[in-house]
């Protein structure tokens, strides 16, 4: 049996437990009665008919989308003045019209909600009468028996709808979505419950039939209001002219996305109309925008609903593909391409290929990119491949294109010109940063790499502590052990790097190595407490090869290491603090390229 075949049996077995509890309960404790009174069965069908409207007209939150409905209000209330049998009977005959009403629903959904509602009114009904709450009038003097009833009430909901959750395996959701967004929710049930009671008992139909009005014309303005909100929503994430999404809009889906391991693989295409600013210097902007429609309207029809497509800028366009890998991406970015070229618009083929033509990149989300800006990045480099052949036509994204694209020798010399601005401030960062760039131009050699990556780890070494170029010489030239004020400024030094190196898009690619490097894999490091294979491959590598470093160099706040002493702490903390993959490995480096530095050591591997 699958895992899903066990989790279906398990919710179907505690749906069926809830009504069987819930029908038993109501049998054995409902004892209802017929023979009311006629102000009586105006006051239930009143109440019934308050019920059914107030569901109808449920207030919807636009923020979180999450609905208020006020029948628990009036069925608290009913049950505070008019006792257990005659609220019970009521919901009796309000599930049996919501039944008929929906259905659509399946049955046993409308016995769960029944048998729930049992349940809740019977426990809120013990309680309120065990803490001697009485029945028939409100007792403003004694108001802790209808809280205790309403809490009673909020917990065994939250309880059953909790379960139910917990047995689909969703324990997260049963916290973000059930009893974060419902306390409010709660809360604004008892208050109401009381309005409603007092209501009744002073002015009886009529105060149920204030209530009720009260609750449906906040129930139509709420949806008023959450009309606009959308209508302004869309328009704010909505490119005017394609009708598409915007470039920021696009940016917040894809940050969710890529949280979201159920959309993977997930793959990214960046797609740019060649010789867009000709075919707008010879006809015009207004048929500049024509084209920019059109091909819009193209990629949204050929997409689907399935494939999330933005304008990200200008002439360029971005496409999302959740559950799709990079090679599926390929044919499907190839076919929209062709498709693209049959299409006529007036005026293309003055064009250099005759017809409408675009330039694509792609992308599949790998674990350990740094971020979205990451990913983004790589589809912009396969992008610019695209281009450099010629255009109209769509490249994956490789290695080597970050390579090409990447100035190694000029950025190399550029960053080690920023290094020199240490000498005149701390002669200590500069020259351990020297040693962290030679361990890794030779631990590069030990490690299967790409060029890319290699480029990447030799130059992300050098500037990794840029940042301490902020902190005050104070504390970063200090002989004695860091305070605790002292030891967070020296923290930030990673934020102040990132900032720095941000300022340079060339090098954007060396961010993570600069801002995670003091990340450590067993979670414990910072900024961010990132752990295991969360942390980008080569920052888990630099974060070995300065912390060697910084053990076996002496520092104002930290003992000295030989080297035989430093590779023990690293073969002790692997695992730990550092990566179990990388350390056997640069070790053996070590040993093989500074064997004068190691007396017979007392480390095997």
């Amino acid at each position: 049996m699958t895992k899903i075949n066990v989790i279906k049996n398990k919710a179907e077995m505690y749906v069926g437990t809830i009504c069987l509890v819930g029908l038993l309960v109501f049998i054995f404790i409902n004892t209802p009665s017929f023979s009311y009174e006629l102000t009586k069965w105006v006051l239930i069908f009143s109440i019934l008919g308050s019920i059914i409207l107030v569901n109808h007209f449920a207030i919807l939150f636009p923020l979180t989308q999450n609905s208020l409905s006020m029948d628990s209000a009036i069925f608290l209330a009913s049950l505070f003045i008019f006792g257990l049998d005659m609220t019970l009977f009521v919901l009796l005959l309000a599930s049996v019209i919501n039944f008929i009403y929906q259905r659509q629903t399946v049955w046993w959904k409308h016995l769960f909600n029944f048998s729930n509602y049992v349940i809740m009114l019977v426990g809120a009904h013990g309680v309120f009468i065990f803490s001697k709450g009485e029945e028939g009038l409100f007792n403003s003097e004694n108001i802790l028996p209808y809280v205790l009833a309403m809490l009673v009430y909020s917990v065994i909901n939250l309880a059953i709808f909790g379960g139910y959750f917990y047995m689909i395996g969703s324990p997260k959701f049963i916290l973000t979505n059930i009893v974060k967004n419902t306390l409010s929710t709660y809360i604004s049930t008892l208050i109401l419950s009381i309005v409603c009671s007092v209501l009744i008992v002073y002015e009886q139909v009529f105060g149920l039939a204030l209530f009720t009005i009260i609750v449906v014309l906040l129930s139509i303005a709420f949806k008023q209001y959450n009309e606009l909100y959308e209508n302004l929503t869309k328009k704010a994430n909505t490119d005017e002219l394609t009708g598409l999404y915007n470039h920021g809009y696009f940016k917040e889906l894809l940050v969710n996305y890529i949280k979201d391991r159920k959309y993977y693989p997930l793959s990214l295409a960046i797609l740019d109309i060649d010789d867009f600013k000709k075919y707008n210097d010879r006809l015009g902007h207004l048929e500049g925008d024509k084209l920019l429609k059109t091909f819009g309207s193209l990629l949204q029809e050929r997409c689907g609903e399935d494939k999330i497509v933005s304008r990200y800028g200008g002439e360029e366009f971005v496409i999302l593909m959740p559950n799709i890998e990079k090679d599926e991406a390929l044919l499907f970015m190839d076919r929209l391409r062709k498709s693209a070229n049959d299409t006529y618009i007036d005026g293309v083929e003055l064009l250099p290929h005759g017809c409408l033509s675009f330039s694509g990149g792609i992308v599949e989300y790998e674990e350990g990119m740094y971020d979205s800006a990451e990913f983004l990045g790589r589809a912009d480099q396969a992008l610019y491949v695209a281009k450099a052949k010629g255009k109209n036509n769509v490249q994956l994204f490789h290695d080597e294109h970050a390579s090409n694209h990447f100035e190694w020798e000029h950025e190399l010399e550029q960053l080690e010109q920023q290094l020199r601005i240490f000498l005149s401030k701390d002669v200590n960062t500069y020259q351990h940063s020297r040693r962290v760039y030679g361990y890794a131009v030779d631990f590069c050699n030990k490690l299967e790499l790409t060029d890319r990556e290699r480029q990447l780890l030799i130059m992300g070494a050098l500037v990794h502590d840029i940042g301490k170029l902020e902190i005050p010489r104070d504390i970063i030239n200090k002989k004695g052990k860091l305070d605790s004020h002292e030891w967070e400024i020296m923290k930030k030094h990673v934020i102040w790097g990132k900032e720095i190196i941000s300022t340079n898009k060339a090098l954007h690619d060396l961010i993570p190595l600069v801002e995670l490097h003091h990340e450590r894999f067993d979670g414990k490091g910072y900024p961010y407490g990132l752990k295991g294979y969360s942390i980008p491959k080569l920052a888990r590598i630099l974060c070995i090869i300065d912390s060697f470093d910084a053990m076996t160099t002496e520092r104002p706040y930290q003992k000295t290491k030989s080297f035989d002493e430093a590779i023990v702490e690293l073969a002790n903390c692997s695992g730990d603090q550092f990566d179990p993959e990388f350390v056997p490995l640069f070790i053996e480096m070590l040993k093989e390229k500074y064997p004068l530095h190691f007396r017979k050591s007392q480390y095997s591997h």
